[in-house]
């Protein structure tokens, strides 16, 4: 197997066949920085005194990773000892090939209280734009991502003093497995709870083909003027958030495909990049590049709904503050038009005040104010452009601006399947498709790419078959309280216990004003049949009878049902959506009306955003389980906390599709996918709108856009827990959880970790599947009975807790330091710490011969549950002291928990301060004070020992000594939070 040492030795030689200068002799600070002063004084031709030079270095290295982007990229000032001033650059910001590329390895930059040693750096000019950490093979490369997490999370660490602070890109590889991302602060740059760590990037060819092997990444990624690019143009400084952004490579090749047509004059154009590839970006990227193009007069980027006019215009100044303005309305976008101020070259604007602008009649003279615009270059972008350029826009801003070119991006492009038919001159005739409109299709990056890049999760999709005589044909409608007793008694697993929220498409308006009084209904009845029924909470939102009014009319331009369905008793919906409102506002405390629908509408979107659990952040009373819509939320919504869409109305072809793809949003391993339960049975719908969107000519691809069957993933579960009982017989062990502590060696305990987080994955697959049959329920509980899989999530917990404190401390061996935990599929968005108080509440109230759960079987719930892993030890403690037949109420428990803890921690404090010879009180403040700043500051742990007067060996002894107590205990009460430096303390 290739060592580290030998794949850094390859890569420096493929760089310098990239023509990179190899620099050996730079190996610390020093040598860097008079590198860098050499650069410096001959790019800005300049001689600097050695003061000046280390006033300039001072000045340019922040912890602040924005600000150090910022300057990277700027014309810069500096004054001199005489006062006089130097306007000064980094690097070649006109053209980034004509900058001078260099590589180091095995830098070593030591800061007061870091000695970190860098694999490989690229130096562009002398400043450090990329590092490159490498692994052997069997490393994981997110192994490699969390140790520069913890480099930069050290305390006093050369990314923030040093000229690291330049630092852009971080690449990560172990010769067959290449991925890199941007740096960061360290609010954007962690694992999160979620285990998410984003964004991550893999190249890829302009055809999406990845290039993984670290050789064929250099050569392409690499190569000078290919970085150079990529740094300074396609990487995006995020103002509202201070924060650093790369484009994903298929949002690049757009960009230069729509540049380059522009720049060749050669006609129009459309982007196919699927629902959830972020086109936002891609979009802004290339009205920016245009907007510093001499060639080109306005930009406009046009949507074609009110509420994707407010979301995209705060998208792009969320990504460069400022840079669009609203247009409250026509005049306001007449008089931008008109506009020669430079703030104004790019416009977000909605169709609908485009094609009033245009109109021949109107009060204001639009159209003849806009006439001097007739000859000039314009740009127009088009979100969605299979549903705002299908009229008579598409042809009035073409005959308007007869030298604009007209750029499109969709999801769904509209084909020759999906082109619906219209009326002309009494004849039928086929719409014209994409293709027809914008000539040609610029770049691909379809769902197929999507999924298979895991951007994007697969599809699960249960045909719901309805019982009895005479059941209703694909597409027809059942009975809707058949449906909701369904949908009701399927939530719980479609949503993994309520972790997230699902949709119902319905037919019409009226269907949905049915399906929200239905529910009412039947969960009240539920409630009164069982006490323990907690009921879903249910919101619903279609638009309201426009009646004149302008912005509702907007809104509907792009919801054609609903538009339709408000021309009949318009009176009665509005009555209807009232109700809906009011109960909303009662639920949520709000104070939504009527004539602000769209701050209702946007209370909606957020509360179904705001769906993470555990409830700490938000209670469940506060969010929405179901929302039911028409059109509305089923194209242009994203929300990663939402997973399940309950299909009652006939969908095809693009709107199957944009309507799906609202549930297949990436979050990590306890969402596997998006979960579709269709009442109307359209399965040979769904297989047509994968044939004509899968984009790829592959045999079969609903194999890449659908999960396996039922029976094909309880066989996979079947095999991966035959592994794991085959493992542990080969341990000389019997297949049961008490046996686990048995295991001898870390070899065998990781052995352990990996094959039983693969039975958690497919047991959190096949745990959300809604079309399990009887036989295979009782198939799963005899391959893994619930009680047995409750004692190895107990048992995974605490192995893993063991051998990741190993890991934390550098001490591992590297099967250990191989392993990726993965401790978010052992936490169950239902058992959260208020669920546990009530349990323990109800523990104490049982009486004598009518227990439903003993004191063990508690305590083993909460071991098996991640949530609870700081915890765990403290509650089961807890559970055992309380004493017999003493009810207590849950403020009492609750109460008695903390005091429980409080004396529990006093008393371990106690015991170290007198087994360490410590000042009780100074040992609680110092603590206090680490918990409070989340910062371990070794100076002031060596005050604690001041007092006994310790030599400097005697002293660093007696703080080992201590530190291999605290830090566990550190780590456990700061409840999974970071602490900046204890890590490094460590080590």
């Amino acid at each position: 197997m290739t060592t580290e040492k030998g794949i850094e030795e390859d890569l420096i030689s493929k760089l310098q066949g990239l023509k990179y200068t190899f620099r050996p002799e730079i190996r610390n600070r020093s040598s860097l920085e008079s590198n860098f002063r050499t650069k410096f004084e001959a790019l800005n031709r300049v001689n600097l005194t050695d003061d000046e030079f280390a006033r300039l270095l001072d000045e340019i290295t922040s912890p602040d990773v924005f600000i150090s982007a910022q300057r990277l990229r700027s014309m810069n000032s500096f004054d001199r000892d005489d006062g006089t001033p130097l306007n000064y650059t980094l690097v070649n910001i006109r053209d980034w090939c004509k900058n001078d590329y260099e590589v180091v390895n095995q830098l070593r930059v030591n800061t007061h209280s870091s000695h970190h040693r860098y694999d490989v750096i690229l130096l562009i000019n002398g400043v450090p734009v990329v590092q490159i950490e490498l692994k052997s093979l069997s490393v994981t490369p997110r192994r490699a991502m969390q140790q520069i997490v913890n480099y930069k999370n050290d305390p006093g660490n050369g990314y923030g003093s040093t000229l690291l602070s330049f630092i852009q890109l971080f690449i990560v590889s172990n010769q067959t497995n290449t991925s890199y991302f941007a740096n960061n602060n360290a609010r954007h740059f962690s694992f999160n709870a979620e285990e998410r760590f984003l964004p991550v990037y893999k190249f890829a060819a302009e055809d999406n083909r990845k290039i993984d092997s670290l050789d064929k990444f250099a050569e392409k990624f690499l190569s000078k003027c290919f970085l150079g690019e990529m740094i300074s143009r396609y990487m995006v400084l995020v103002a509202s958030e201070q924060k650093l952004l790369m484009m994903r490579p298929y949002q690049i090749y757009a960009v230069k495909a729509i540049v380059d047509c522009i720049h060749q004059r050669c006609g129009n154009g459309y982007i196919w990049h699927t629902t959830g590839s972020g086109k936002t970006l891609t979009s802004f990227k290339a009205s920016t590049l245009l907007k510093d193009n001499p060639d080109i007069d306005k930009c406009l980027f046009v949507v074609d709904r009110k509420d994707l006019d407010r979301q995209t215009r705060e998208e792009f100044n969320r990504f460069q503050e400022g840079c669009v303005e609203e247009n409250t309305n026509t005049e306001t976008l007449v008089s931008r038009l008109l506009s020669d101020d430079y703030a104004d070259k790019v416009i977000v604007t909605t169709i609908q005040k485009l094609g009033l602008a245009l109109e021949g009649s109107n009060k204001r003279n639009y159209r003849e104010r806009l006439s001097p615009l007739r000859s000039k270059r314009m740009v127009f972008i088009f979100d969605e452009c299979h549903r705002s350029q299908f009229g008579d826009n598409h042809k009035a801003i073409k005959e308007f601006f007869p030298n604009a070119q007209l750029f499109g991006f969709t999801g769904t492009p509209i084909f020759e399947a999906n082109a619906s038919t219209q009326q002309v001159d009494g004849d039928q005739a086929r719409l014209r498709t994409t293709n027809d409109l914008f000539q040609r299709c610029l770049h691909q990056y379809t769902i197929t790419h999507a999924i298979d890049d895991e951007n994007v999760l697969r599809f699960h999709v249960d045909y719901y078959k309805p019982e009895g005589k005479n059941p209703p044909q694909p597409g027809q409608a059942m009975a809707k309280e058949k449906i909701l007793e369904t949908i009701l008694s399927k939530h719980d697993t479609a949503t993994n216990s309520r972790k997230f929220n699902a949709l119902l498409a319905t037919q019409s308006i009226n269907d949905a004003i049915e399906y929200f009084e239905l529910f009412q209904r039947l969960q009240s009845a539920k409630i009164i049949e069982d006490s323990n029924f907690i009921p879903l909470n249910i919101a619903c939102v279609f638009s309201p009878p426009a009646n004149g009014n302008k912005d509702i009319l907007q809104i509907q331009e792009a919801l054609p049902q609903e538009k339709e369905d408000n021309q009949e008793d318009p009176e009665g919906k509005k009555a209807a959506l009232e109700r809906i409102i009011a109960d909303y506002n009662v639920r949520y405390g709000t104070n939504h009306r009527m004539s602000d629908f769209d701050l209702y509408y946007q209370d909606v979107q957020k509360r179904i955003k705001d769906q993470q659990f555990p409830n700490l952040d938000l209670p469940h009373s506060q969010k929405i389980d179901i929302t039911i819509v028409v059109d509305m939320l089923l194209t242009g919504f994203d929300s990663k906390y939402l997973n399940t869409l309950y299909v009652d109305k006939n969908l095809k072809y693009h709107g199957l599709i944009q309507a799906f793809s609202r549930t297949n949003r990436m979050l990590n391993d306890s969402k596997p996918y998006g979960n579709i339960l269709d009442f109307r049975r359209q399965q040979n719908l769904v297989e047509e709108a994968i044939a004509l969107f899968s984009g790829e000519k592959v045999n079969n691809p609903r194999e890449i856009w659908l999960v396996d069957p039922a029976p094909k993933v309880v066989e996979k579960l079947q095999t991966a827990t035959k592994q794991l009982e085959t493992f542990m017989q080969s341990q000389g062990l019997t297949f049961t959880p008490e046996d686990v502590p048995n295991l001898k060696g870390d070899a065998a305990r990781s052995q352990f970790i990996e094959l039983f987080k693969e039975v958690q994955r497919m047991t959190a697959k096949v745990d959300q599947y809604t079309d399990l049959t009887n036989e295979q329920i009782a198939t799963i509980s005899r391959i893994t009975p619930p009680d047995m899989l409750q004692g190895f999530r107990s048992q995974y917990l605490e192995t893993a807790r063991q051998l990741k404190e190993k890991q934390d401390k550098g001490n591992a061996n590297p099967k250990v330091n191989e392993i990726d935990f993965k401790f978010v599929l052992f936490a169950s968005a239902v058992i959260d710490y208020d669920y546990i108080m009530n349990l323990i509440a109800r523990l104490t109230q049982q009486k004598p011969g009518k227990q439903t759960m003993t004191r063990e079987q508690l305590i083993g719930l909460i071991q098996s549950d991640s949530k609870f892993l700081d915890d765990r030890d403290d509650l089961a403690d807890y559970i055992r002291s309380l004493p017999v037949a003493q009810a207590l109420d849950e403020n009492q428990i609750r109460e008695g928990f903390d005091r429980f803890k409080a004396e529990k921690k006093a008393e371990v404090l106690s015991d170290l301060a007198i087994q360490h010879g410590l000042d009780s009180q100074a040992l609680q403040d110092f603590i206090d004070e680490v918990l409070r700043r989340r910062i371990f500051d070794g100076e002031r742990l060596s005050e604690l020992f001041a007092p006994q007067n310790l030599g400097w060996k005697s002293r660093i002894q007696k703080e080992l000594a201590l530190m291999e107590e605290l830090a566990p205990l550190l780590r456990k009460l700061a409840h999974g939070r970071e602490i900046s430096g204890l890590e490094a303390y460590e080590q």
